[in-house]
């Protein structure tokens, strides 16, 4: 499914709380903003750290390249669930997120928001080299080492939520920036909220280490990976992104390969996901189509290591951006053949028949998938977008509407139900709905305006229907006074 980008421009009143925007707080629901002031920090509780949480990833979302691939998010989620399911003083559900950026990065703050640099998965040279840094992240939120922090400099009056949460959006989202910030604030307490300390890099290590071998996956690959950036120090003037909020010194690289040790060696085989997601990243966000069309068949030529049939899949994707449809449809609709069930190869098909001019042919395929595998992401959302290809558009909002009522959070769905309302010129709808996607970013002001243009399209008789937009507007405005009030 090839995707639009869905960034926002946040208004001009937001810009003040920039650091406060975060992931849809839906107006429909009764969440309340943290009451954390803006001097001395205070220790944090659970449920004023997923609060924050939340504002951070709502700025996140407005701010960073966030990646809406449902393929990807698929198989990251998948992956993190598993680390999660085998981690210890698991406290609340947790999230995970693709930023399309090509360093090697990872980071995780307050509420399990875990955000992962495309990067990271072109570069690790395996599935579990790819995990352990998922379960080092996982054992930072699950060992509270930003909530501890917190709780450390709680007298340190100098230092505000504010500041706090935008030094550290800028450095895990873009270290170099957040580094910047902290050498023109020269405020040492901030800037010890912004890298973690040895003794929780030692903590995490050792924690995200028994995690990955829980979890299946191989624990000797978390020194492998660590000794992998030791050696880019080593020949690169500028050191990868990871390490400017996760220090290494030698004492941490010969720790972790110590306690490596301590499990025996065997083999561990890399999914076929972790294979075609890898190549999904490399042919779609690190490359140009050309360009990418000339590593994977060169890869094809020289391969010794690389998993073939994930060559095959990037070089198909390469092609189809490039419009070379038979020869893509030469090497998709193969692996599609042999694995009718994968969703790589679901995706990748339903854009090629698009391509095709075969949208109704699409929804057909699309609808089978559905009925077996009802409100999968990856299905409803390549069935609802063939189906607005199609120009059928009622059938796009049947699709949408019973995915959401499952998936209510879907920021992706919420985009592409807007998009149905417009096409089917249901204003009143269309500007309800923009409404529910301006709040996912924090623009409340927006979401705001967006009501009352809903307002104007609501016949006199529909009293219940302007009774429901008319709160919504009051929730809206409350909600951008709780964000000011931070």
């Amino acid at each position: 499914m090839r995707l639009k980008s869905a960034f926002i421009t946040l208004c001009s009143a937001l810009l003040t709380f920039s650091i406060l925007h975060s992931e849809p707080l839906k107006a429909q629901t009764n969440f309340k903003l943290p009451d954390l002031g803006t001097s001395a920090l205070q220790a944090l509780p659970i449920e004023k750290e997923q609060a924050i949480g939340e504002v951070m990833m709502m700025q996140i979302r407005g701010s960073s390249p966030v990646v809406n691939d449902p393929v990807l998010d698929e198989y990251l989620t998948t992956l993190g669930r598993r680390l999660v399911a085998n981690a210890n003083d698991v406290r609340f559900p947790f999230s995970f997120f693709w930023l399309n950026n090509p360093e090697i990065n990872a980071f995780a703050f307050y509420g399990g928001h875990v955000g992962v640099h495309t990067g990271l998965i072109a570069q690790a040279d395996n599935e579990s080299q790819f995990a352990s840094v998922l379960g080092h992240e996982i054992a930072h939120v699950t060992q509270r080492h930003l909530a501890r922090r917190i709780q450390q400099q709680q007298d340190n009056s100098a230092l505000t939520i504010a500041g706090m949460i935008a030094g550290i959006l800028a450095t895990v989202v873009a270290p170099d920036a957040g580094i910047a910030i902290i050498s023109a604030n020269q405020t040492q307490a901030a800037f010890s909220q912004l890298t973690h300390s040895r003794a929780a890099e030692q903590e995490a290590d050792r924690i995200g280490m028994q995690t990955l071998n829980n979890a299946g996956f191989d624990p000797r690959q978390s020194s492998e990976f660590l000794t992998k950036l030791a050696a880019q120090i080593r020949y690169k003037y500028k050191p990868p992104a990871f390490l400017l909020t996760h220090p290494l010194p030698e004492s941490r690289v010969s720790d972790v390969r110590l306690r490596a040790e301590q499990y025996p060696k065997k083999h561990y085989a890399d999914s076929l996901e972790f294979n075609l997601a890898k190549s999904r990243v490399i042919a779609r966000y690190h490359q140009k189509a050309k360009a990418a069309e000339d590593l994977f068949r060169k890869l094809m030529r020289e391969n010794t290591v690389h998993n073939d049939t994930a060559l095959k899949y990037g070089l198909g994707i390469s092609l189809l951006d490039q419009k070379k449809l038979d020869e893509a449809a030469s090497i998709l609709n193969p692996l599609l053949e042999q694995d009718p069930k994968n969703l790589f190869y679901i995706d990748t098909h339903t854009d090629l028949l698009i391509a095709q001019g075969k949208a109704n042919e699409a929804v057909e395929f699309l609808a089978k998938l559905d009925i077996d595998r009802p409100n999968n992401q990856v299905i409803a959302l390549n069935y609802a977008n063939a189906a607005m290809e199609a120009k059928q558009f009622d059938l796009a909002e049947r699709i949408l509407k019973s995915y959401l009522l499952a998936k209510p959070e879907n920021n992706l769905a919420k985009e592409l139900i807007a998009d149905v309302y417009k096409k089917q010129e249901n204003m009143a709808s269309y500007h309800e709905a923009h409404a529910d996607v301006l709040a996912q970013y924090g623009a409340y002001l927006k979401a705001a305006d967006e009501i009352q243009k809903a307002l104007n399209f609501v016949e006199p008789e529909e009293l219940v229907k302007q009774q429901r937009l008319k709160a919504l507007l009051t929730q809206y405005r409350q909600l951008q006074k709780e964000l000011a009030r931070l």
